[in-house]
């Protein structure tokens, strides 16, 4: 039961599948609570705060993506975003509003406690052993406190965000690979790429002054992404 510290809210309206997810994460020694809707998710995470959030796009009323914006408000939780395979446009919309991850339907309930492991351990990892604060191009990145600093006012990145810009903050110059990224700062061996397009956009609109033609974090076409330190004349940045 090296999991029963963990707490995991489930947030889905199909009873059978609300069902299946629960037994699995039980069973993998997680504390488990189920709610069939928004509202009553967010009484439940404003009663007692998860550790992770398995969130179901399509409920009724209050759909997952007002459900995960009105989590993201009270404070950082890891989500794992529950999708239909044919809506990608909203999981791009789940991933730009903070979604650590997706899984898509119908799904296995053993990857989607796999995904739950990994979320949750870089999340222990990153606070167990945070590295020392690093400045560069006018943004300073306090990995202890969690926060990120530019030009003197508080970014309000996601998890997520905050540790790409921190990986790609340590490697400044170097041309990273995307699934270097999504291996290095996600902890995964495999996955869908554009997870890493779609979080590289959403940090470039909070740390560029212009995120049409980024100065800091480059593209390196057929490769990934370069961390600049800007000298000099702008350069002419390249969009996702």
């Amino acid at each position: 039961m090296h999991n029963a510290q963990s707490r995991i809210l489930v947030v889905d309206d199909d009873p059978t599948v609300a069902e299946v997810v629960t037994g699995y994460l039980e069973r993998a020694g997680y504390e488990v609570e189920h709610v069939g809707d928004g509202p009553a998710a967010l009484r439940a995470a404003g009663a007692r705060r998860p550790d992770l959030v398995v969130l179901d796009l399509m409920l009724p009323g209050m759909d997952g993506l007002e459900v995960c914006r009105t989590l993201r408000g009270a404070g950082p939780v890891p989500v794992i975003m529950l999708t239909a395979r044919g809506d990608e446009e909203d999981r791009v919309l789940g991933l730009e509003i903070g979604a650590d991850d997706y899984v898509t339907k119908p799904f296995s309930p053993r990857e989607l406690v796999l995904r739950v492991d990994s979320v949750l351990r870089r999340s222990r990892a990153a606070a167990a052993r945070p590295g020392p604060p690093v400045a560069r191009a006018g943004l300073v990145l306090d990995p202890a406190a969690r926060r990120a600093v530019k030009q003197g006012t508080e970014l309000a990145l996601t998890l997520r965000e905050f540790d790409l810009l921190a990986y790609l903050m340590s490697h400044p110059g170097e041309a990273v690979t995307r699934e270097r990224l999504m291996r290095e700062v996600w902890g995964w061996e495999f996955g869908d790429l554009s997870t890493v397009t779609v979080h590289v956009r959403r940090l470039r609109g909070k740390v560029e002054d212009d995120p049409a033609k980024p100065r800091l974090i480059q593209t390196v076409w057929g490769v990934g992404y370069r961390f600049e330190e800007p000298e000099g004349p702008v350069r002419a940045g390249e969009q996702v």
